[in-house]
């Protein structure tokens, strides 16, 4: 697997940005020249920290902010899963959710308005999260929902794991399956240009990826915390696993070296991403997790994960 990060020229300010995420140097960049740090951060911004951690009068507080802009269906969802993901990566465990609703000016009814808070309710009862604030307001301009969420969560003493934690030599283990996320979201969005060539069935459980076997990797971060062998944690998402491995090993200023041949992908994945032309290494892949193990201790994580991961 290679991947490539190219970014624009920093002489070239009238160059027009891609959609997606900035390339990782020029994030880099912007936040040595324009973040000043403090001495109660314990994990600021950069490439590969999926959240931020805050010495709060001798409690540590882990926060996170993530949108969601692509998912029609399951908006809400989509928000707390990826936003406690990023939490469960740094050791917290998710617990006050403020959520931005940015609703299009055109649609917009009273009743998927309230469709919108329901789910939110659900999702956030399930994962023992309490809402407790935000902003909701229909937008000119736009053409679908925007859901903006920040997280709160805290980690018990002693407990916080640094993103920048690998060590040289360390292994790259990987939980499930890569591009989880993408399959589903695909498989729902593309459902009727892909029906004439996938079938109903097929299509029907490719989406059904989104919970079975889901994106949360809230329990899996979890179990692999308990085996006492974890140096890093990280969850890919926007990028794929390429960009995921880039940011793990870039949070530690490491290389990666990947066998391409023994990461695990869906029957699914390889169809539609064979039928569509795309690469599976750089589909969203929410429900995968990253791990970084000493070498000596893969035994011991395996006998700790085995039958429960």
């Amino acid at each position: 697997m290679s991947a490539a990060l190219v970014p624009a020229k920093e002489t070239d300010q009238e160059t027009e940005l891609p959609p997606g995420k900035l390339t990782a140097p020029f994030l880099d960049r912007l936040i040595k020249t324009y973040v000043k740090p403090h001495a109660s951060v314990l994990v600021g911004p950069g490439p590969g920290r999926d959240a931020a951690a805050i010495d709060f009068n001798g409690s540590t507080l882990v926060a996170k902010t993530d949108p969601i802009t692509f998912a029609s269906e399951n908006a809400s969802q989509y928000l707390v899963t990826i936003n406690a993901n990023d939490l469960a990566c740094l050791g917290a465990e998710p617990r006050w959710l403020l959520v931005v609703v940015l609703l299009p000016e055109h649609g917009t009814t009273s009743a998927k308005v309230e469709t919108h808070f329901r789910e939110l309710s659900h999702a956030c009862e399930a994962n023992g999260i309490t809402l407790i604030g935000g902003h909701t307001e229909i937008t000119i301009g736009l053409d679908r929902a925007i859901f903006v969420g920040t997280l709160l969560g805290d980690v018990p003493p002693g407990g916080l794991l640094s993103p920048g934690g690998a060590q040289s030599g360390d292994l790259i283990l990987l939980t499930k399956s890569i591009a989880i996320e993408g399959t589903a979201l695909l498989a729902k969005e593309l459902d009727g240009a892909l029906l004439p060539k996938m079938g109903r069935k097929w299509l029907d459980r490719a989406g059904a990826l989104l919970h079975e076997p889901g994106i949360s990797i809230v329990s899996d971060a979890r179990l692999l915390l308990q085996s006492g062998g974890v140096t890093a944690l990280h969850d890919p998402t926007e990028g794929g696993l390429a960009t995921g491995i880039h940011e793990l090993a870039a949070a530690a200023s490491l290389g990666a070296e990947i066998d391409t041949t023994a990461v695990p992908v869906l029957a699914e994945t390889k169809t539609l991403a064979d039928h569509l032309g795309i690469d599976p290494f750089g589909m969203l892949a929410s429900g995968a997790l990253l791990a970084t193990i000493p070498a000596d201790r893969l035994a011991v994580v395996n006998t700790h994960l085995a039958g429960r991961l």
